[in-house]
C-alpha cells in the first residue's frame, strides 16, 4: 500500500491541477459565448479520442511497461496546458483551440485509465482493490471540492494564465512520484499466453472476452444505457446553474465544491466499509441511487443550496457504485490481460456517450430553454416542477435524465445474467504460465 499511496498522492494533487484549469476554462468560455453547446462541445472533443483509441491503447498498455505509459498519459495531458498558457498569454485563445488540445489531451487520456486500473491488480492483493477504488474516487472528489473554489478565488487574482501555471506544475509532481516507486508487471497467465497476436487482433480481444462471457457484457451493456442518459443531465448542471445566477462563477464553485464533498464522503465510507459483500448491490442501488437522489433532484432546485444538497448526495453515491463495479472486473480478469479487457469495457460502456455529447447542447439551446419561457410549450406543464426562465430547459433535461438513469439501475435486476454476475463467473486464479490452475 506505501507505493499505491505515493502515486496515489501525485495524481490527488494531478486532479486538483486539472480540476482548476477546467473550471477555469469553463468560466471563460462561458463568458465568451453564453451558450451550453459551446461546454459539450469541449467534453465532447476531449472524450471522443478518449473512447475511439480505448481499444489500441488497451492492447499497448498490456504489451508496454505500464508505468512509463501512466507517465506519457501525464506528460501529454501537461503538453495541452502548456499549449493553453502560451495562446492565452499571446492573447490567441480562441474556442476551437480549447477543442483541439482537449482532443489531444484526451488522446493520451485512453491510455490512463486501462494502465492505472491494471496497475492496481499488480500492487495490491484482492481484498483491497475496493479499498484501492475508494481512494482513487477520493482523490478525484477531493480535488472536485477544491479545484472550483481555488480557481474561483485564483481566478481573480493571477488570472486564468495563472491558474494553467499551477496546473503544469501538479502534473510535474505526478511524474515524480511514478519515478520513484515500483510498479510490477504482471505475469504471464494462461489466459494472457494463449491470447496474444499482433496489435489488431490484440485490440479486438478484450470486445471478444466480454462477448464470451454474457454476464459482463450485459452488466456493461447496462452501463452503455445509463451513461448516455445521464450525459443528458450531467453536461447541462454548470449551464444551468450559470443561467440561473446571472453567470455567478461563485454559485457554481460552490455546487462543484459539494460534488467533490459528496465523493470525498463517499470515498472515505467505501475505503473503510469496503463496499456491500455482493458487490452488484453497490452497482444496480448505486445507479438508481445517483439517478433518484442525485440527478432528479438537481433539476427540481430552485437555488444552490438545493442545488448543493443534491450534488453531495449524487456524488457520495458513485464511489460505491463505480467501485463495486470495478471490483468486480478486477476480480474477474486476469491481470495481464485487463488493459485490453477494460479499455474495451469502457468502450462498451461510454461508446454511445459521444453522441449524447453532440446532441445535449442544441437540444438545450435550441428545444429545452424556448420551450421553458414564460408562456411556451411546455412552460404551462412543467413550470411548476422547475419554474420557467433562463435555465429551466435543463432543468427539465436533469429531471428527466435522472428519472430513467435510475429506472435502468433498477430494471438491472430483472437480469439473472447481472443479478448474479458474480456466482455465475469464477474469480480469476493469478496463476502465472506453468502454474497449475486452481
Amino acid at each position: 500500500m506505501v507505493g499505491f499511496t505515493i502515486v496515489w498522492a501525485g495524481q490527488l494533487l494531478s486532479l486538483l491541477g486539472s480540476g482548476m484549469t477546467a473550471f477555469a476554462i469553463t468560466i471563460w468560455a462561458w463568458q465568451e459565448t453564453g451558450q451550453a453547446t459551446t461546454l459539450a462541445l469541449v467534453a465532447l472533443f476531449s472524450f471522443a479520442p478518449t473512447m475511439l483509441l480505448s481499444p489500441i491503447a488497451g492492447a499497448l498498455v498490456d504489451r508496454w511497461n505500464r508505468k512509463l505509459v501512466m507517465m506519457l498519459s501525464d506528460l501529454g495531458a501537461g503538453l495541452a496546458t502548456i499549449a493553453m498558457l502560451a495562446l492565452y498569454r499571446a492573447g490567441a485563445l480562441e474556442i476551437w483551440h480549447l477543442y483541439v488540445l482537449g482532443a489531444w489531451a484526451g488522446a493520451f487520456a485512453a491510455f490512463q485509465f486501462p494502465a492505472y486500473s491494471a496497475a492496481i491488480s499488480t500492487m495490491l492483493p484482492k481484498s483491497q482493490y475496493v479499498r484501492a477504488s475508494g481512494m482513487l474516487s477520493l482523490a478525484e472528489s477531493a480535488s472536485g471540492i477544491a479545484a472550483p473554489v481555488l480557481a474561483g478565488l485564483l481566478l481573480a487574482v493571477v488570472g486564468v494564465a495563472g491558474v494553467f501555471v499551477i496546473d503544469i506544475v501538479t502534473f510535474v509532481i505526478a511524474v515524480v512520484t511514478l519515478l520513484i516507486v515500483a510498479i510490477p508487471q504482471p505475469d504471464a497467465s494462461l489466459e494472457g499466453t494463449a491470447a496474444r497476436g499482433g496489435l489488431w487482433r490484440d485490440a479486438g480481444y478484450g470486445f471478444r472476452y466480454i462477448v464470451a462471457r454474457p454476464a459482463l457484457l450485459r452488466l456493461q451493456l447496462l452501463f452503455t444505457v445509463n451513461n448516455f442518459i445521464a450525459t443528458f443531465g450531467t453536461l447541462v448542471v454548470a449551464p444551468m446553474v450559470l443561467a440561473r445566477t446571472g453567470g455567478d462563477q461563485l454559485s457554481l464553485a460552490g455546487v462543484h465544491a459539494a460534488m467533490g464533498a459528496g465523493g470525498v464522503a463517499g470515498g472515505l465510507a467505501l475505503s473503510v466499509w469496503g463496499g456491500p459483500r455482493r458487490r452488484i448491490h453497490g452497482v444496480l442501488l448505486g445507479m438508481a441511487g445517483y439517478g433518484l437522489l442525485g440527478t432528479l433532484p438537481l433539476g427540481l432546485g430552485p437555488s444552490q443550496p438545493w442545488w448543493m444538497a443534491a450534488a453531495f448526495l449524487g456524488s457520495f453515491i458513485v464511489p460505491v457504485l463505480n467501485g463495486s463495479n470495478q471490483a468486480i472486473w478486477q476480480a474477474k480478469v486476469a491481470p495481464d490481460v485487463q488493459g485490453r479487457v477494460f479499455a474495451a469495457r469502457r468502450f462498451i460502456a461510454q461508446g454511445t456517450a459521444p453522441l449524447a455529447m453532440v446532441a445535449v447542447g442544441p437540444v438545450a439551446d435550441r428545444i429545452m430553454e424556448p420551450a421553458m419561457r414564460p408562456g411556451a410549450a411546455l412552460a404551462e406543464a412543467f413550470g411548476p416542477l422547475v419554474g420557467v426562465g433562463p435555465g429551466a430547459g435543463m432543468a427539465l433535461m436533469l429531471v428527466f435524465a435522472g428519472a430513467v438513469t435510475g429506472l435502468v439501475g433498477l430494471l438491472g435486476y430483472l437480469s439473472p445474467q447481472v443479478r448474479d454476475v458474480e456466482s455465475r463467473l469464477p474469480d480469476h486464479t493469478g496463476a502465472a504460465l506453468g502454474d497449475p490452475v486452481r
